[in-house]
């Protein structure tokens, strides 16, 4: 466990990247951090998201389980990020939403942030969903089916709180938060690159929130 957090991996095929951060300051972003942002939103946007992306189909083929089809509203966070960027509507928020966010647009890597004391746990575990299993993600009630889908469940009661696509309304960050966990998804194939874009996170959350970072990487490609 790194700062009392355990995090467990049960899907084959998936390399998840763990960070964990304790006392951190969620307020607004500073400049800095506004200017890499606004550095790699306009790289994308010169790219767009029209171009076949190795990276975009490698995180597509992880998620397609059982019945579950990453397309439609069913994509990857990361895939609205780029849209938001090539749209001029990419968000600004706090600094862990920005980090998230600024990582995965560069990564093309989904991410997930909770909010450790709203989520009342500080053991997970990342599988894939279940029949019946589903939760509200949005103020307005809205719920995202959960059967299939990768996702991540607080333990000891096995209950999903974030996913890929989208993550549970209940745990989501704040300017009030202090303690937090990401989870970044990759395939098992791209290791390397979850690796990577974990640490970056973990450096720049420590350099923009403070407090104590840790991060590590979880590999499922033997189903452990």
């Amino acid at each position: 466990m790194a700062l009392d957090v355990d995090v467990k991996l049960d899907a084959p095929g998936v390399s998840v990247g763990v960070v964990v951060v304790r006392g951190c300051d969620n307020a607004a972003s500073g400049p800095v951090l506004l200017e890499a942002m606004d550095q790699a939103i306009q790289m994308a946007a010169a790219s767009g998201d029209t171009e076949p992306d190795p990276r975009r189909a490698a995180v597509r083929d992880m998620l397609r389980h059982g019945r579950y089809k990453p397309t439609g509203r069913g994509k990857p966070a990361s895939e609205y990020l780029v849209r938001a960027a090539v749209e001029g509507v990419f968000p600004r928020i706090n600094v862990l939403a920005d980090v998230n966010n600024l990582v995965s647009l560069q990564s093309r890597f989904p991410i997930s942030v909770i909010d450790l004391d709203r989520a009342g746990a500080n053991a997970f575990v990342v599988r894939f969903g279940r029949e019946g299993e589903s939760y509200v993600f949005n103020p307005s009630g809205q719920e995202l089916e959960l059967r299939d889908l990768l996702l991540a469940a607080v333990l000891p009661e096995d209950r999903p709180v974030a996913t890929p696509v989208k993550d549970c309304q209940a745990t989501k960050t704040d300017e009030g938060t202090r303690r937090a966990l990401a989870l970044l998804y990759g395939p098992a194939a791209l290791g390397d690159q979850v690796s990577v874009a974990t640490q970056r996170m973990a450096e720049l959350i420590g350099l923009h929130g403070g407090g104590q970072v840790a991060w590590w990487c979880l590999s499922g490609a033997s189903g452990e």
